[in-house]
């Protein structure tokens, strides 16, 4: 397993990171102890989850993934400082957390306790902020007119953020969390919290993490560029572009049991012509290396400038041994030229 730093904490996580957004849904306890315990063997000590998950969020199920994982670390103390365990707040629209209200201060410092609490252990490596108060382009929202930037008003913007890293400064100088970071977030809201940071000695976010893989690259290379010279780790969410560069719902296959079978709280909005085509032409290229679709599609986005660490996810351990399996792969510059070619005929699937 290959190490990076993760932006500017000083940490040095794996360039896998274990997503675990489907214990507590599609996955039980036993499932995510298998997971933890085969991917910490093969050297991962990186893990992400977020208090809203498993996924799709609903009431009932709220801070189960954070409970699954604090059952396991309760099991095996020994572990935690061993792990750069990350989290994060949900943000705004969710009825049953914090009355579907906005980001603030306030509740940065009872979603910290609360996590702790859930997590059992003494302090987070990474807390994160999981979308930020205002529409951001995440989501199949990137096309124009679908966000009203507008509507927005700085200053009030910056007065969130502001009160937001003085939550963050409160549970950084308690001991409660070690570092910040960002996630669905873009390059403007990136630089106000670092400016806000340095102007007011803040903690600085040091990542962010994105949805990024081979049919959603928006963020190559505006953001990642931007990134890599304020030394903030780039992490790309949903490389498999939730499930679907796996090529198992090419044609409209729907396997018993995946994701795709659960409603979605935004609909498959992935699902498109372009998005099927793209995938069909990428598992070609995937047949003459001999891997398959989704180990390249992993293999490709680990090799990206800029990116630091892969967050990945798996509903059984065979997929979680074939993913991680996809970091010891080096494609060639033929193979990616080959990527290069489709990637440009469909630089916007969905």
């Amino acid at each position: 397993m290959d190490y990076t730093k993760l932006g500017r904490s000083g940490l040095k996580v794996s360039r896998v990171c274990l997503g675990t957004m489907t214990w507590g849904k599609q996955n039980t306890q036993n499932d995510a102890d298998e997971q933890l315990n085969y991917a910490l063997a093969q050297g991962v000590n990186f893990i992400d989850t977020a208090e809203m998950y498993p996924v799709p969020p609903s009431p009932d199920t709220h801070g189960k993934t954070e409970n699954i994982i604090g059952n396991w670390l309760a099991r095996n103390k020994e572990k935690r400082k061993e792990l750069v365990l990350a989290t994060k707040i949900a943000g705004n629209g969710l009825s049953w957390v914090r009355d579907g209200g906005d980001i603030s201060k306030e509740a940065v410092i009872a979603a910290v306790d609360q996590s702790l609490k859930r997590l059992q252990t003494d302090y987070i490596d990474l807390y994160q902020l999981h979308w930020p108060n205002r529409t951001s382009p995440h989501f199949a929202k990137q096309w124009p007119g679908m966000v009203d930037i507008k509507s927005v008003d700085k200053s009030t913007e910056r007065a969130q953020m502001h009160a937001i890293l003085e939550g963050l400064d409160t549970c950084v100088r308690a001991g409660k969390i070690r570092h910040c970071g960002l996630s669905n977030e873009t390059p403007w809201g990136l630089s106000q919290y670092l400016d806000l940071a340095k102007q007011y000695s803040l903690p600085a976010m040091v990542s962010i993490q994105n949805e990024f893989s081979l049919v959603h690259g928006k963020d190559w290379p505006y953001l990642i560029e931007q990134c890599h010279h304020e030394d903030v780790a780039y992490l790309p969410w949903s490389p498999l572009a939730g499930g679907m560069l796996s090529g198992k719902y090419l044609g409209g296959a729907r396997p018993d049991g995946s994701r795709w079978t659960i409603p979605q709280r935004n609909g498959l909005f992935r699902d498109t012509q372009q998005s099927q085509q793209a995938v069909a032409r990428y598992q070609e290229i995937a047949k003459q290396q001999g891997c398959s679709t989704a180990q390249l599609a992993l293999a490709w986005c680990n090799q990206v400038q800029g990116v630091t660490s892969t967050i990945i996810g798996a509903t059984s351990l065979a997929q979680l041994q074939e993913n991680i399996a996809a970091f010891e792969l080096t494609l060639s510059e033929e193979t990616l030229a080959q990527i290069d070619a489709v990637f440009r005929e469909y630089p916007a699937p969905y």
